[in-house]
């Protein structure tokens, strides 16, 4: 399953709000340095589908605010 996500870091208050099928607008406290960031997306989408961080990785924008998921089975 694909999952398009846009990230806002730095942000005072964690917050992921579902925006359609399987689009979420996440707003992390982690800045965007060493993928600090990007592990705390990969945490909450996994909390969120009920499953691992390891399950979920990074399909492409990895640089970028707007990036698309893949959740594994």
């Amino acid at each position: 399953m694909y999952i398009k996500v846009r990230v806002q870091t730095g942000a005072k208050k964690e917050v992921c709000t579902p925006l359609g099928d399987n689009t979420f607008a996440i707003a992390v406290k982690e800045k965007a340095k060493q993928n600090l960031a990007n592990r705390r997306v990969l945490a909450i989408i996994a909390a969120e589908y009920q499953t691992t961080p390891q399950a979920v990785h990074i399909v492409s924008g990895h640089h970028s605010p707007s990036k698309m998921l893949k959740l594994r089975s």
